[in-house]
């Protein structure tokens, strides 16, 4: 039977403990992924990032095939208290499963070079619920990465990772890159650079209608509360908004985001 970790001060405890902050995150190049689905997506599609697997007994029980899988991957997994659980996640409630993982990032070149056809940058995007969910968003539309620019969040954010649900784990994920860069650069790959706006003097309808979306495209989306600077909205090929038909005043970020990735989406296909 494994040893039980139940020292909640332990060496090895606070060293995941401390991956809840950026500065130690990006000094060990390490993040935390909690909960069984997202553990589980680690283990399934980057079974190479996993380092290490905290687990109640009570949730090896639950899932003794996960930790199996996490085994057979190379990563140590250790049985430890909920005490011990508790004091490394970052939810009020933890699932009793969490993972320490290295980082993802894919490298700029390498996506371009693949050709994508459906990109999402994500610009001045500050909140990382947001970021997390833009990112499953366009894992579900079928996008080829996704780009975080400089000014954005960092997608390893505990809360990104969550909102992520398992997709930070299925697609290229880019990180750091200045916004001027990422968009000469796709544009000089034969991708159209496309910034969603509410202040677009374009809509996404007549995007749609005139089959513009069928072309390679980097949606470039903003920040939750002021969208796009101006700066950034000249940089692009066209700058869209998704028409509000009713009486709301706008959209939230990720559900723009999901409605100008899907509408791609379906004229690429």
């Amino acid at each position: 039977m494994p040893e039980l970790l139940t020292n909640p001060r332990a060496e090895r405890v606070a060293a995941a403990r401390r991956l809840a902050k950026r500065a130690s995150r990006g000094k060990e190049r390490r993040f935390l992924a909690e909960g069984p689905q997202a553990v589980r997506e680690a283990v399934a599609h980057r079974p190479g990032s996993v380092r290490e697997v905290f687990a109640t007994p009570e949730a090896a029980a639950r899932h003794g095939e996960l930790l199996d899988a996490a085994r057979a991957a190379g990563a140590p997994v250790r049985l430890a208290s909920q005490e011990v659980v508790d004091a490394i996640c970052q939810t009020v409630t933890p699932q009793g499963v969490v993972a320490v993982c290295a980082f993802l990032d894919a490298e700029f070149e390498q996506v371009l070079a693949s050709r994508p056809k459906l990109v999402a940058v994500l610009a001045h995007v500050r909140d990382p619920g947001n970021a997390g969910t833009v990112l499953r968003c366009a894992d579900a539309a079928g996008a080829d990465a996704v780009v975080l620019t400089d000014a954005s969040v960092d997608p390893y954010n505990p809360k990104a990772v969550r909102a992520s649900v398992g997709s930070l784990f299925h697609l290229p994920v880019v990180v750091g890159v200045p916004v001027e860069r990422a968009v000469a650069e796709l544009r000089a790959a034969g991708v159209r650079v496309v910034a969603a706006d509410g202040c677009g003097d374009r809509d996404l309808d007549q995007e749609l209608d005139e089959g513009a979306l069928a072309a390679p495209t980097a949606w470039v989306f903003g920040n939750e509360a002021w969208g796009l600077p101006e700066e950034t909205r000249a940089l692009a090929d066209a700058v869209v908004k998704v028409p509000i038909h009713g009486l709301a005043e706008s959209l939230n970020l990720a559900t723009a985001a999901a409605v100008c990735l899907y509408a791609s989406a379906r004229a690429q296909r």
